[in-house]
């Protein structure tokens, strides 16, 4: 089967390292496309919750296949978020077809959309990140809590439930942060003149135009590989939210390269002269406008 050629992926909130990311599912769906562009919208490595004796071989195959894609000529761009925020300090840095930027913007047939993970709109990191992590530790117990309720749904032969759903949409705060979040996004995009604004962290796919009276934007969110397992495509001049759970990408399951690998033979690949010899590490942090001549967006944005 032909893998689908589209001009733009973005995924976000991935969370490699921790019990909840669903990595070969993930590694199934990039074998799937084809992109011109791939973004990785913050979240990724989940750096907050990295612990020595848990980082799989599936999770070292998200990495080596996204490099493998780099290699493959798939421009590849990291925009940090809080669970790998150790990354902004590289910032404006290159490699080869891999880059790092804390935020971005890009012209899409004309248009523009404004890039970034979104961290930045949650008091509760901003003014007490121990609280924060505290809370990341309790959701990822309750995710594996969740894999074991959907263990024996499975075996009955009933439909998965989702816990961490269940409990945001109950609780009215939690619904009223994110409804908070998005509308904060979007008049901010307005305000900035971008057409599109594109984000993460809140785990919630979506797709809706806002309009105000300065004007109007489309709000888009990638969701997560946690719990709604999605992604944002953009291709013909349109954008839509990849449902993995909706899609049959059995055949993709896992490249022939990695599917056999043992984990020492994973770490080793992923320096592998063959994905790396062409990548040169560049710095262009008095250059904030040099990707790709796209943007990085600037500090006027507010964000």
């Amino acid at each position: 089967m032909k893998k689908r050629k589209i001009e733009l992926a973005i995924i976000s909130d991935v969370h490699l390292g921790t019990y909840g990311c669903h990595a070969d599912e993930l590694i199934t769906y990039l074998n799937s496309i084809q992109p011109k562009k791939l973004i990785l919208n913050g979240d990724i490595i989940d750096i907050w919750q990295f612990k020595k004796r848990y980082f799989p071989p599936s999770h070292l195959k998200v990495l080596k296949k996204i490099i493998g894609m780099a290699s493959k000529g798939t421009e590849v761009f990291y925009v940090t978020g809080n669970h790998d925020e150790m990354l902004r300090k590289f910032a404006y840095t290159s490699m080869g077809n891999i880059k790092i930027a804390n935020k971005l913007v890009l012209n899409l047939d004309g248009k523009k959309a404004w890039i970034f993970h979104g961290d930045v709109f949650d008091v509760s990191i901003q003014n007490a990140k121990w609280l924060a992590k505290l809370g990341g530790y309790g959701y990822d117990m309750l995710i594996l809590i969740n894999r074991l309720i959907n263990w024996f749904l499975n075996k009955l032969g009933k439909e998965k439930y989702s816990l961490s759903k269940k409990i945001k949409n109950s609780v009215k705060g939690a619904v009223k942060y994110i409804n908070d979040f998005e509308k904060t996004a979007a008049d901010l995009a307005i305000e900035n003149h971008y057409d599109y604004v594109i984000c993460g962290h809140i785990h919630q796919p979506k797709k809706e135009v806002y309009e105000n009276k300065q004007g109007k934007t489309m709000y888009l969110n990638s969701g997560d590989w946690v719990e709604n397992l999605t992604a944002l495509e953009y291709s013909f001049k349109r954008w839509k939210i990849y449902h993995y759970n909706h899609d049959k990408l059995s055949p993709f399951f896992m490249d022939e390269d990695l599917k056999d690998m043992d984990m020492n033979e994973l770490i080793a690949s992923i320096t592998d002269k063959n994905d790396i010899s062409d990548i040169e590490v560049k710095t262009t942090e008095d250059e904030p406008n040099s990707f790709d001549k796209q943007g990085l967006s600037q500090d006027t944005d507010g964000v």
